[in-house]
């Protein structure tokens, strides 16, 4: 609400007092309260009329399914490619190979068979001096 911390909204309110005045602040403080009466009707009047415009077309929408803090691209694109996502593997069941097989094997089975997230033995872990 107009970034307004609870300090600063003491602050406003003692500095409202001291210029406004205690014999002027109920005043002030009963129109303010009118305004929002005011401002609430508006609003709700506002939605009535929309609603009363739009019909029963947007009655039927989901909303919340509309949420852009719902919106998960891996989501969408697994659900338009796949008809059934694949079961999550549990980390337990990952094997790693160990160094001293992979390094006594051949290439092509290193290139088929290494995980990608291991660096081969002996190689340097890539460096992008531009992600920082």
């Amino acid at each position: 609400m107009l970034d307004i911390n609870g300090g600063e909204f003491i602050l406003l309110l003692v500095v409202a007092v001291l210029v406004i005045g205690p014999e002027r602040l109920p005043k002030y403080a009963e129109q303010l309260g009118q305004w929002a009466r005011q401002a609430r009707g508006f609003v709700q009047d506002t939605k009535s009329r929309v609603d009363t415009e739009l019909g029963d077309d947007l009655k039927d929408v989901d909303w919340a399914a509309l949420d852009p803090r719902r919106y998960d691209p891996r989501r969408i694109v697994r659900e338009a490619l796949l008809d059934d996502p694949p079961p999550a593997k549990p980390a337990s069941t990952r094997v790693r190979a160990s160094a001293a097989p992979v390094a006594a094997a051949g290439t092509s089975w290193q290139a088929s068979t290494r995980d990608p997230a291991v660096p081969a033995a002996g190689a340097s872990t890539p460096f992008d001096d531009e992600a920082t």
